[in-house]
């Protein structure tokens, strides 16, 4: 489909700059775009691509000055990165598969209820008393458990396995292979030294608009439920432990665990590779950096913190100064220890001259 640079700049509310019946078909990256596409510039790291690209049109921001000719239609809005954004969006709606009904071979119990304009692909097994929404996708080789319920226009990716009686409310997207509602990690030490299971009876609420990324875990509750709350946004390779609660709005970088009735606050921002004990509460708008280790509660809210154990920013960069000093460090104590004992053995020489002396 092709677009006028006038169509799109009043779909993203912009302003033109230069050829507005110019015409796009395609969306690229500013370095390799060619002619017919769209990119956008918000990176000024990347502002000299935009005087050498062939794209026809780049969406810059209201208060952009180039400093060379661009021979490019520009579109300036408030917000490049978000309005670009946007338009991947529909791109994407525009191109994805769109069918809807049952593909055999399925299993599909008889007690499922099943909304309008749902498409479920071959290989699914959904279970009985599902509910599944309106213009919801159920991509192939989908296990759908018991009594669960699927909002409207959700998508479920190849693979996901979803547990009984989860719940997974609307515009909820979760990618290939993600779990959902597997048993907590509850195991009780006996007296033999073995370790006897703990029932894991509660489940998993996943409220609107979540996107949970590949091959993610999230447990089930042990007794009530694991709560990833509305607008979360879930990286690759998560683990998150039972009972756990992940405040709305909030987002998680890939290979982060975060450990059992663990309360993330609202819009809370956790890195790579972040490791959160359990049993603790963390302020709303907490920042996280990759690989810190958090084992405590925190109560200041949209503080950042660093390292393993964590500590704020702050010190945080102090103490990496001061960590990459240590070998020279080592070195000077070494020096003064060396010199150090060098006027001992001087000092303990004149002693025993001026005994002998006397």
């Amino acid at each position: 489909m092709q677009f006028t640079a006038k169509q799109i700049s009043e779909f993203i509310n912009g302003v033109i700059e230069g050829d507005a019946n110019v015409t796009v078909q395609e969306l690229s990256k500013i370095e390799s775009g060619e002619a017919g596409s769209l990119c956008f510039l918000s990176n000024p790291k990347y502002e000299n691509y935009l005087y050498s690209t062939n794209a026809s049109v780049v969406i810059v921001g209201q208060d952009f000055v180039p400093t060379e000719e661009v021979k490019s239609t520009l579109i300036r809005v408030a917000d490049p990165y978000s309005a670009f954004s946007v338009l991947l969006k529909k791109y994407n709606e525009v191109n994805q598969n769109t069918k809807s009904g049952i593909e055999q071979p399925s299993f599909i119990h008889p007690s499922v209820k099943i909304g309008k304009n749902v498409f479920i692909a071959a290989f699914t097994y959904v279970a009985e008393n599902v509910v599944i929404g309106d213009n919801t996708r159920v991509l192939a080789q989908v296990y759908i458990g018991p009594e669960s319920r699927i909002g409207n226009d959700c998508t479920l990716y190849p693979g996901v396995k979803i547990y009984n009686r989860s719940v997974i409310g609307d515009r909820v997207m979760i990618h290939g292979n993600t779990v959902i509602g597997s048993d907590g990690f509850g195991f009780a030490p006996q007296a033999d030294g073995t370790y006897s299971k703990i029932a894991q009876i509660g489940n998993v609420v996943i409220e609107d608009d979540v996107e949970i990324g590949a091959n993610t875990a999230i447990d089930r509750a042990t007794m009530g439920s694991t709560f990833i709350r509305k607008g979360v946004k879930l990286d690759n390779l998560i683990q998150i432990a039972h009972n756990v609660d992940v405040g709305q709005h909030s987002v998680v970088a890939a290979q982060t665990g975060i450990s059992g009735s663990t309360k993330l606050g609202e819009r809370a921002v956790i890195g790579g590779q972040v490791g959160i004990a359990g049993h603790l509460s963390l302020a709303k708008g907490t920042q996280v950096g990759a690989q810190a280790g958090i084992n405590f509660n925190t109560s200041e809210e949209n503080k950042q913190w660093h390292g393993s154990p964590a500590q704020p920013l702050r010190d945080w960069m102090r103490a990496s100064v001061i960590f990459k000093q240590l070998p020279s460090v080592e070195k000077r104590i070494a020096s003064l220890e060396h010199t150090i004992a060098q006027l001992k053995t001087i000092i303990d020489q004149n002693s025993t001259i001026n005994k002998n002396e006397r």
